[in-house]
């Protein structure tokens, strides 16, 4: 058998040697102007995710939703945890919730302005969970839950997650709103607003994913 890997090995030799590689058609259009043509936002992977693969996208965000309720039902058998550690030092408090000040602003920034720089949705929804996390190490459990109840974090996220499925069903309908001006804040039709609903989503959804493990293992 090494005989047959030794010939292919020098067939692929000889290969890159005579045979002259192909020729790159620069006349053609790139993808990368195409897409943004197509969705109107400069950030192509953006467009790539909220137009071209947006089915794709559907189902991802449903998939995240479900490990958020498998989570749930795995632990709910489980008996909570008797001690719930979080830092208590004053340094340690301090560098957390200025980590989760700077985190949580990047996370509000890449989710208005997700379509037009690097970044986006999902981006912005861990980056807003991590801030929720960093928070949560350094909070009590029991005002960490209270707040999530009081803004009722949990409805929020479900309509979300609805709000987010009938957009993209409309706009693979082949109903878009204007795209307006390539570079704008406001532009690239519903694309932005596909992106706030997935930072809403992702940030909201881990933070019920922290509170879950928090109440059942004690420490994240």
């Amino acid at each position: 058998m090494k005989w047959v890997y030794i010939l292919a090995g020098i067939a692929l030799y000889v290969k890159m040697l005579v045979l002259p590689n192909p020729e790159l058609d620069t006349s053609l259009p790139s993808i990368v102007e195409l897409v943004v043509q197509d969705s109107g936002v400069p950030n192509a992977v953006s467009g790539i995710i909220f137009r071209n693969r947006l089915y794709d996208t559907i189902f991802e965000v449903i998939v995240f939703t479900i490990a958020i309720l498998g989570v749930k039902f795995l632990l709910s058998n489980e008996n909570p945890s008797c001690t719930i550690y979080h830092f208590t030092d004053q340094p340690s408090i301090m560098l957390a919730r200025l980590g989760a000040t700077i985190t949580a602003i990047v996370s509000i920034e890449l989710a208005i302005r997700g379509h037009l720089s690097p970044g986006g949705g999902f981006a912005a929804g861990v980056a807003g969970g991590t801030a929720i996390g960093l928070v949560a190490i350094t909070s009590s459990y029991q005002w960490m839950q209270e707040i999530y109840k009081r803004w009722h974090a949990a409805t929020w996220e479900k309509v979300s997650v609805l709000l987010f499925i009938v957009l993209a069903v409309i706009t693979l309908v082949g109903i878009e709103l204007p795209h307006g001006e390539l570079g704008a804040l406001f532009s690239g039709g519903v694309l932005p607003i596909l992106n706030i609903i997935v930072a809403i989503k992702v940030a909201l959804g881990s933070w019920a994913v922290v509170l879950i493990f928090i109440h059942y293992r004690g420490l994240l």
